[in-house]
């Protein structure tokens, strides 16, 4: 007892020490964990990037409470020997305590956990995760209607959520609503064309409508909103320059959403060509 006294004393006294031994041991011991949940698999899954991340905060938390803990009566004389200075700290530091409430903010509103699609400003992605000062997201591109990932990773700062509206995307990770047009450059009658490819549509998607279905009136009644529903929408428009422009709208599965469009656009070629063949111009 006596020399687990003595030990005890000297870490009290020579605190820098006791701080880095601190930091040490709970650094070993994330490493170890961390580890752990990780194990020997090639992809994390989501479950395992929550407990990572919950582990993460964690242990910033703790090491944050010992060493205040520890620094208690030092950082009560700081605070008192600062005070009149108080105002240039905080504007100082304004971008850090906007991660912080940001943090706080995002936390209490229950905007979107890890795993979901989020976007915020521009930039669109699955959330992997997330602490007091950033989120991190995988980039996925949905802006060239793709919905793939690129490889890249975004650390967004917490500042952001106050600058920008959080859109949370979740949904789409199963089911999107993909919308692509095709521009015919010649005025002519298109209409006649619609019902041969609502038919040809309904071809290519027959053997998810269900689920489709169920997956569109799942979303309805958690949103609280009317959507478009989840059969396929085809609308014509004229251009600016007398050319018109055919909308397609379905509701499919987000892997098969790039694939559905190019068989699609191919149907729309043929028949066009079939139904036009004195044109010169095909349809872009």
């Amino acid at each position: 007892m006596e020399k687990a006294q003595v030990v005890i004393d000297f870490l009290l006294t020579h605190k820098l020490v006791f701080t880095v031994l601190i930091i040490t041991m709970i650094a070993i011991v994330r490493r170890i964990v961390l580890s752990l949940i990780r194990g020997d698999v090639d992809f994390v899954s989501e479950d395992q990037r929550s407990w990572m991340s919950r582990t993460k905060n964690g242990t910033f938390a703790i090491t944050v409470l010992l060493l205040f803990v520890l620094w208690q009566s030092e950082i009560n004389e700081f605070a008192l020997s600062v005070t009149a200075i108080a105002v240039a700290i905080v504007v100082a530091s304004k971008e850090i305590i906007l991660c912080f409430t940001g943090s706080i903010q995002r936390a209490s509103s229950r905007s979107f956990r890890i795993g979901d699609w989020i976007e915020v400003g521009k930039i669109c992605g699955e959330v992997i995760e997330h602490n007091m000062m950033a989120t991190v997201i995988q980039e996925i591109d949905l802006h060239h209607g793709q919905y793939h990932y690129t490889g890249k990773t975004a650390t967004l700062p917490n500042s952001m959520f106050f600058t920008y509206p959080v859109k949370n995307l979740n949904f789409m990770k199963r089911y999107v609503y993909h919308d692509f047009a095709i521009i015919v450059p010649k005025f002519v009658n298109l209409f006649p064309l619609v019902p041969t490819m609502l038919e040809k549509i309904d071809e290519h998607t027959n053997y998810f409508n269900e689920v489709a279905k169920r997956y569109n009136a799942m979303i309805e009644k958690h949103a609280g909103v009317d959507l478009p529903g989840a059969e396929p929408h085809i609308h014509i428009t004229s251009g600016a320059t007398g050319e018109q422009v055919v909308h397609f709208m379905l509701f499919c599965p987000t892997d098969k959403a790039t694939h559905l469009e190019q068989e699609i656009r191919s149907d729309f070629m043929a028949l066009y060509s079939a139904s036009f063949p004195e044109e010169q111009s095909a349809p872009k």
